[in-house]
C-alpha cells in the first residue's frame, strides 16, 4: 500500500481555470488539455460517421455527393485515429504517470507542453481542409496511392502536414514517458511494483519510437509526388505504390497497438480495484504488454495479402498474426481470473471495463480470423473488416477510455460522477456498438465493399440496422455531456480515496495540489494487494494511525 502525509494545517494550491488555455507545463494540466481536445474532435469525428452512415441507410448516394462522401469517410478516419484515441491515450499517460510513481512532474515538462500543442493545429488544418480548392483528401485515412495523389492536390497536402504534426507530437511524448517511468520513480518502486499502466505505457512508447518515423519518411515522399512532380510512390513515373503500402503499414498496423495498449493498462488498473481482489499474473500482464510491443512490428503485411505479397513471406505474416494473439489472450484470461470471484462494485467504471472484456474479445477473434491467408483474401476491402477494426479499437479502446475515464473523474476533478447518468451512458453505448458493428460481419461475408456510398439493393436492410446502431451511439453522448456538466457543477465532493485504491495517485488530495504531493509518498505494499493483511491499513487514515499500528503490531 501507498501513503503520502497531507498537512491538515494548510490549503493545497490548485490551478485556475485559465491555465488550462495556457502554455502551462503542469502534467495534469496538459493531460486535461488532452483530454478535452480529444474529447472535442470525438464529437466531430462522430457527427461525420453520422453523416456517413445515413447515406448508407440506402443503396444509392441521395444524402451527400459522393465526392463528398470520401472527404467524410476520410476525415472520419482520420480524426478518430490521429486526433481522438491516440490523443485519449497520452491525456491519462500525461496525468497518471508521474502521479503514480510519485514524482512531481515529466522528466521534460516544456517538451510535454510543445507536445502537447502540436494537437490542435494539426487538427484544425484538418477541419479547414474541406474549404480549399477540390476540398478535403479523399483517399481514405490510408491515403494509398495513385488514388492519392489525382483525388485533390491541396486537400491531401493539409492531410499530410496535420498527421506529421500530431505524430511529431506522439514522438515527443513518447520520449516523455519512458524517462519519466525509468528514472523519476520514488525509492524502493521497482518496475514490478509500478502500476500496469506505465508498464503499458513503455510498451506503447516503444512503438511510437520505432515506427512512426516511418510514417513520416513515407508522407514526406508522398508529398513530393502531389507537389514536386517526383515518382516514389507514383506507377506513372516508374514508382511504386506497394512500397508506400510497406511503409504506411509498418507504422499503421503498430499504431492499433499504440491506440489500445493504454488502455490495457487502464484495464489493468481499473478492475481489481472495483472488483477488490490482486490482479491475476501481473508479470504475465507486463510482459505480455512487450511482447504485443515486439510482435506489432512484425506483423503489418498481413494487410497486403492481396497486394503481391509472396506466398512464403505470407506465411510468416500469417504466423506472426496469429502468435500475437497469445499475450494478448493472456490479458484476457487474466482480467477474468481477477474479477472471477470478486467482490464486483458494478459502478460506470466497472461496467466499461467488462464490456471491454466482451467487446475487444469480439474484435480479437474476428482479427485471428482475418490472419489467415485464404479467409483474408475472401473478405478483404470489405465491411468484415471494418466490423472487425471497430471491435477492436471502439469497443475496445473507447470502452477502456470510458472506464478509465470514470474511474479517475475524482482524482481529476475532485467531484464524483452521477452513477444513473454513467450507466445510461454505458447502456446506450454497448448497445449501440453492437447494432452498429456485429451487422457488418454479414454484410462482408456477402460482398459488401467498404468506403463506397453506392451499393446493391441486397445489402440495404443489414445497412438500416447499422445505420439504426449508429443514431443509437450519438444518442449515447447525450447521458455522458450532461453527466459531465452536472457533476462538475453540483456531483458530490470527492474524498482523497473514494475507491479504497493501493495506487499513488490516490494518496493525495483530489485534484492534486501543482506539487502532487506535499511530501514525498511511502511505499506500504504492491498496487494491487487487495484481500490481503495490507487491505485491512485503511488509506484514508493518517500516517500517525498507520504508524501507531504498526507498531502495535510488530509487539
Amino acid at each position: 500500500m501507498t501513503i503520502t502525509v497531507e498537512s491538515t494545517h494548510m490549503e493545497h494550491q490548485q490551478r485556475k481555470w485559465t491555465d488550462y488555455f495556457t502554455f502551462c507545463t503542469d502534467h495534469k494540466v496538459i493531460g486535461i488539455q488532452y483530454l478535452v481536445t480529444s474529447f472535442a474532435f470525438y464529437f466531430i469525428g462522430g457527427a461525420f460517421a453520422e453523416v456517413i452512415r445515413t447515406e448508407l441507410a440506402t443503396a444509392d448516394p441521395d444524402f451527400v455527393t459522393p465526392a463528398l462522401y470520401n472527404q467524410f469517410m476520410t476525415m472520419h478516419g482520420t480524426i478518430m485515429i490521429f486526433l481522438w484515441i491516440v490523443p485519449a491515450g497520452a491525456a491519462f499517460a500525461n496525468y497518471l504517470i508521474p502521479l503514480m510513481i510519485g514524482a512531481d512532474d515529466m522528466a521534460f515538462p516544456t517538451l510535454n507542453a510543445v507536445a502537447f500543442w502540436l494537437t490542435p493545429p494539426g487538427g484544425i488544418l484538418l477541419l479547414l481542409s474541406f474549404f480549399v480548392d477540390g476540398g478535403a483528401a479523399q483517399s481514405g485515412w490510408t491515403s494509398y496511392p495513385p488514388l492519392s495523389l489525382i483525388s485533390g492536390v491541396w486537400g491531401q497536402e493539409i492531410w499530410i502536414l496535420s498527421v506529421l504534426l500530431v505524430g511529431t507530437s506522439s514522438i515527443l511524448g513518447a520520449i516523455n514517458f519512458v524517462t519519466t517511468i525509468f528514472k523519476m520513480r520514488i525509492e524502493g518502486m521497482d518496475l514490478h511494483s509500478m502500476p500496469l499502466f506505465c508498464w503499458s505505457m513503455l510498451a506503447t512508447s516503444a512503438l511510437i519510437l520505432l515506427s512512426t518515423p516511418v510514417l513520416a519518411a513515407a508522407l514526406v515522399l508522398l508529398s513530393f509526388d502531389l507537389i514536386a512532380g517526383t515518382s516514389f510512390f507514383n506507377p506513372t513515373g516508374g514508382g511504386d505504390p506497394v512500397v508506400y503500402q510497406h511503409m504506411f503499414w509498418f507504422y499503421s498496423h503498430p499504431a492499433v497497438y499504440i491506440m489500445i495498449l493504454p488502455f490495457f493498462g487502464v484495464i489493468s488498473d481499473v478492475l481489481p480495484v472495483h472488483a477488490r481482489k490482486p490482479i491475476f499474473g501481473y508479470r504475465a500482464i507486463a510482459y505480455s504488454s512487450l511482447a504485443i510491443s515486439f510482435l506489432g512490428l512484425i506483423v503489418w503485411a498481413h494487410h497486403m495479402f492481396t497486394s503481391g505479397t509472396p506466398g512464403w513471406l505470407r506465411i510468416f505474416f500469417m504466423a506472426a498474426t496469429m502468435l500475437i494473439a497469445v499475450p494478448t489472450g493472456i490479458k484476457i484470461f487474466s482480467w477474468c481470473a481477477t474479477i472471477w470471484g470478486g467482490k464486483l462494485n458494478l459502478n460506470t467504471a466497472m461496467c466499461f471495463g467488462v464490456g471491454f472484456i466482451a467487446t475487444f474479445l469480439v474484435g480479437g477473434l474476428t482479427g485471428v480470423m482475418l490472419s489467415s491467408v485464404t479467409f483474408d483474401i475472401h473478405v478483404h476491402d470489405t465491411y468484415f473488416v471494418v466490423g472487425h477494426f471497430h471491435y477492436v479499437l471502439f469497443g475496445g479502446a473507447a470502452m477502456g477510455l470510458f472506464a478509465g475515464f470514470y474511474h479517475w473523474f475524482p482524482k481529476m476533478t475532485g467531484r464524483m460522477i452521477n452513477e444513473t447518468l454513467g450507466r445510461a451512458h454505458f447502456i446506450l453505448l454497448f448497445i449501440g456498438l453492437n447494432i452498429t458493428f456485429l451487422p457488418m460481419h454479414e454484410l462482408g461475408l456477402l460482398g459488401m465493399n467498404r468506403r463506397i456510398a453506392l451499393y446493391d439493393i441486397q445489402f440495404q436492410p443489414l445497412n438500416q440496422i447499422c445505420t439504426l446502431g449508429a443514431y443509437i451511439l450519438a444518442l449515447s453522448s447525450l447521458p455522458f455531456v450532461i453527466n459531465m456538466f452536472v457533476s462538475l457543477t453540483k456531483g458530490e465532493k470527492a474524498s482523497r480515496n473514494p475507491w479504497r485504491a493501493f495506487t499513488l495517485e490516490w494518496q493525495t488530495s483530489s485534484p492534486p495540489a501543482i506539487e502532487n504531493f506535499d511530501e514525498e509518498p511511502v511505499l506500504w505494499a504492491g498496487p494491487y494487494d487487495y484481500g490481503t493483511d495490507s487491505e485491512g491499513v485503511d488509506a484514508e487514515e493518517s500516517v500517525e494511525d498507520i504508524l501507531a499500528e504498526v507498531g502495535a503490531n510488530s509487539k
